[in-house]
């Protein structure tokens, strides 16, 4: 009669073991991703919401893994590049030490370039969510970029300046692949619809001291307002934060006052050209504005309320690129999801890398991606600086459409 209780005990256990198994109540495998943002550095308001939306992502993902008794669940933690190509490198590094499947960022095209020989042949696949340099479009690696590249960008910049009745324009850039691309695009693109462009060689990153910059640009300026009037002609300068200290020696300037000047997607959104009066009072006075990738109204419904809670968390308005990364990690699950609850096996995980993201369309609308595995298309919301009382902030003062 023992004997056949402890049988009895036994097959019980055995059953509730295969049912625990069956029900998925062992606790899922934790797989972690790396945020790679700039979070102190330059660029930092994007790095900053950057991270806000890959945890909140984290955070919605893990209720739905749970639903659907997935196996697993996701873990995000962030190492803060200051827009270092150099210290990108060095934490690349780290994340492959660590057995990390993928990454989110690095989100400018310098620090992507850097890593790009060390990603080849490392097989982790990595997501930008706001690198656009055109030299990184290459079909076949791992690198994919949630935004579009700067030929996208640049056509829709130069055609909305042509639009606004401009004849000539100098661009100026910051020396790193991303801002380079943007002056390159936009120049072509303008010349296109019959402008005249005076490029200026660009400036070192590690530059201090911008008077020469800033008289290059003058010099150049001079020769477009010869032919063309003040009213005819602008400044387009992609930079990052040092774009203020640009902004700073030109308000000394009655001519670079005086005209209007452009930007690129670097500078949009950034705090540090709110947080000095006299750089906001110049953007004001110059008609300033800068493209940011567009959060498209058809899906407003679906982004607005993650936009609200990465707010609530930064104190900040996060853009179309901030919020690419919390897509980035929903195509992420689904990848992992699809590829049976696990990173290994780099090429199957690959090929449903790509089939996720070009099958669901993410909170920012569809996002199918070309032959380089870059977004394939985009609109641009137009961002400038206007006061409201003793507070400076950005306000959307168009789309690329208009």
């Amino acid at each position: 009669m023992k004997k056949k209780w402890l049988l009895y005990a036994f097959f019980s256990a055995l059953i509730h073991v295969f049912q625990a198994c069956d029900n998925n109540q062992f606790p899922p495998e934790t797989i972690e991703v790396r945020g790679l943002f700039s979070l102190t550095g330059n660029w930092s308001s994007l790095g900053i919401a950057s991270q806000a939306a890959i945890d909140l992502a984290a955070e919605d993902i893990n209720d739905y893994l749970e639903d659907r008794k997935s196996g697993f669940k996701l873990s995000v933690s962030v190492a803060d590049t200051k827009l270092d190509t150099g210290l990108a490198k060095t934490l690349f590094t780290s994340a492959q030490e660590d057995k990390m499947g993928f990454i989110i960022g690095p989100q400018s095209s310098a620090e992507l370039s850097a890593i790009k020989p060390l990603s080849d042949a490392a097989e982790i696949i990595v997501i930008s969510q706001s690198s656009t340099a055109g030299s990184l479009a290459i079909a076949g690696d791992a690198i994919f970029r949630f935004c579009p590249s700067d030929k996208i960008e640049g056509a829709a910049m130069a055609a909305t300046i042509a639009k606004r009745g401009f004849k000539g324009l100098v661009t100026v850039a910051r020396d790193d692949a991303g801002n380079k691309g943007l002056q390159t695009s936009t120049g072509a693109a303008f010349t296109e619809k019959g402008g005249q462009v005076a490029a200026i060689p660009p400036y070192a990153a590690t530059l201090t001291d911008y008077r020469t910059v800033v008289a290059s640009i003058k010099e150049k300026l001079g020769t477009l307002l010869a032919v063309h009037g003040m009213d005819k002609v602008g400044v387009y300068l992609a930079s990052f934060d040092e774009g203020t200290e640009i902004f700073r020696l030109a308000a000394m300037d009655p001519v670079l006052s005086n005209i209007k000047w452009f930007g690129g997607d670097g500078a949009v959104l950034s705090t540090v050209f709110l947080n000095d009066a006299e750089v906001a009072d110049f953007a004001i006075k110059t008609s300033f504005f800068a493209p940011s990738f567009g959060l498209p109204v058809a899906n407003e419904a679906d982004w607005k309320p993650v936009a609200a809670r990465i707010k609530a968390r930064t104190g900040t308005e996060p853009d179309a690129f901030a919020i690419a990364a919390y897509d980035a990690l929903w195509t992420i699950a689904y990848t992992i999801e699809a590829n049976q609850g696990t990173t290994k096996g780099f090429s199957n995980l690959k090929n449903h890398f790509v089939e996720q993201a070009n099958s669901r369309s993410g909170i920012i609308g569809a996002r199918a991606l070309d032959e380089a595995g870059d977004r394939a298309n985009g609109t641009y919301d137009y961002f400038g600086i206007a006061k409201e009382g003793n507070t400076y902030v950005w306000k959307l003062v168009g789309k690329s459409t208009d």
